[in-house]
């Protein structure tokens, strides 16, 4: 696994890529996408940092995993390739915006849109086996995503984190909740949001208001 990652992104992460936990999960990786199918697709890994660059970023969505049935992970949290069926949580996910901004329902699920406009879209894990959920957990990717968290926090200011669900939730011990906005709520999925804990959290609504409240464009969700 080729560590392609914006440049932008170098700077701040170049100790992690040199840590030896780090050599482990790219050998792991590696070896994985070689004898097993795996998602994203490899060029996909790190498209999170790709379409949204370090000075961009204004808002951060947490993610756990990567959808692991064929042609949905795109390296984006809850995001999915164009043409492709909208998983549980993302209908969910652009129903709240419907019903918050008005918003009506998109064709697509591909979030690369909000990328483009400075949300971080980012799984804990980044790879995951095919139809194995969580076979990618704990070899090294939540090292190197809370390193990116905890980047975000100390060298930005400003920044809207959206952490949906209690996994999510967890990652508040990383952030310096004086110099960003935090919005929790249940997380998008059916199991939740059924029980009353996602929808009406009116989080796209807010996100923008808070931007907007630091001169930041607000995004086209």
């Amino acid at each position: 696994m080729h560590v392609d990652i914006h440049e932008s992104w170098k700077p701040y992460l170049k100790e992690e890529f040199d840590k030896p936990y780090f050599k482990e999960l790219v050998s792991f990786v590696k070896t994985e996408y070689k004898s097993q199918t795996c998602f994203p697709p490899g060029k996909q890994i790190f498209n999170a940092f790709n379409h949204c660059h370090f000075n961009d970023v204004k808002v951060v969505i947490i993610g756990q995993d990567p959808y692991h049935g064929y042609g949905q992970a795109n390296g984006l949290c809850f995001s999915v390739n164009d043409g492709i069926p909208h998983p549980p949580s993302l209908i969910n996910i652009f129903k709240e915006i419907e019903t918050d901004l008005g918003i009506s329902y998109p064709k697509s699920g591909n979030l690369m849109r909000w990328a483009d406009q400075g949300v971080l879209l980012l799984n804990a894990t980044l790879t995951v086996r095919a139809h194995q959920a969580g076979s990618h957990q704990k070899r090294g990717w939540e090292i190197f995503t809370d390193a990116v968290i905890k980047t975000i926090s100390e060298k930005k200011k400003d920044i809207v984190f959206l952490l949906w669900g209690g996994y999510a939730k967890q990652k508040v011990k990383l952030i310096n909740t004086h110099n960003h906005k935090i919005l929790t709520s249940g997380h998008p999925s059916p199991l939740s949001a059924n029980r009353g804990y996602w929808f009406g959290n009116k989080h796209f609504s807010k996100t923008n208001f808070l931007l907007e409240q630091v001169s930041q464009i607000p995004v086209q969700w």
